[in-house]
Order: structure tokens, then C-alpha cells, then sequence
């Protein structure tokens, strides 16, 4: 999209959130809210994300995300409501109700699909896993 793209994360990705979230904001409003200590730490963030072409600023100071650009930043993500969860959240709740259900089912019927139990929590382990880590990638609020 800009010049370069770089790698957003941490402090970066959590500005570019709240300029998506809040829509257009100014430079103190961020600052204060995302509890940076200074307003040239805010800004080294938006100037990362200007860069990019990620976030735009009107002549009012004032600045936004470009919409285009989130299907880049938060690829393997989606919007729920306000939230941003991996999209592999619903896989994994899905079938973490599936084995809870065998699980339960082999405890009252012994012997009643152990293999399909077995097989259902290694999908459940990978989905579990690859959601942490996409959560991971997304979320550095300390």
C-alpha cells in the first residue's frame, strides 16, 4: 500500500486499532488514552503508520485509518462488534463443543467413539494453538 510496509505490531498495532475503532482522533487523544508517556511516543507510531499508508491525517491534525488497509494489518482476523478475535476463534469454539460433547459421551457410553474424540481434540489442540498465536500477534496491550 505505502512505501514500505512494515511489520505492524505492539504499540504500532494498538495505535492503528484505536484510530479504527475511534475514528478520527488527535494526536493527545491517542497519547492519553493509550497511556503513553509522551506525545512524540504517539507520534513516532502514527508517523510509522502515515508511512505505510496505513492512517492518513486530515488538515484539522486530526487522524484516521484508511479502511483499505485493515484486510492487510489484520489479515486472519475478523470483527466482532468492537472486537478483533482471530478467525480461527470460531473453529476452535466449535469444536472444543464437540469433544466436550464426546467426552461427556464416552464417560456415560463407554467404548462410544473414542477415536473420533481422540481425533476431534488434535484438531481442537491446532486450532487452540494457531488462535493464541494469532491473538498473540494482534494483542500486546501490557
Amino acid at each position: 500500500m505505502g512505501v514500505s510496509s512494515p511489520d505492524i505490531r505492539g504499540n504500532t498495532l494498538r495505535v492503528y486499532l484505536y484510530a479504527l475503532k475511534n475514528g478520527p482522533c488527535k494526536l493527545r487523544d491517542i497519547q492519553h488514552d493509550l497511556g503513553f508517556s509522551t506525545p512524540s511516543l504517539a507520534s513516532y507510531h502514527l508517523n510509522k503508520l502515515v508511512e505505510a499508508g496505513y492512517v492518513r491525517q486530515d488538515a484539522d491534525g486530526r487522524y484516521s485509518s484508511v479502511k483499505d488497509a485493515s484486510g492487510e494489518i489484520l489479515e486472519g482476523y475478523t470483527n466482532l462488534g468492537v472486537a478483533v478475535v482471530p478467525r480461527l476463534f470460531f473453529l476452535a469454539l466449535f469444536f472444543s463443543i464437540v469433544i466436550a460433547y464426546f467426552a461427556y459421551r464416552t464417560l456415560t457410553a463407554p467404548g462410544y467413539t473414542v477415536y473420533l474424540a481422540a481425533a476431534s481434540l488434535g484438531v481442537v489442540a491446532t486450532l487452540w494453538v494457531e488462535t493464541v498465536r494469532l491473538w498473540r500477534r494482534l494483542v500486546t496491550w501490557t
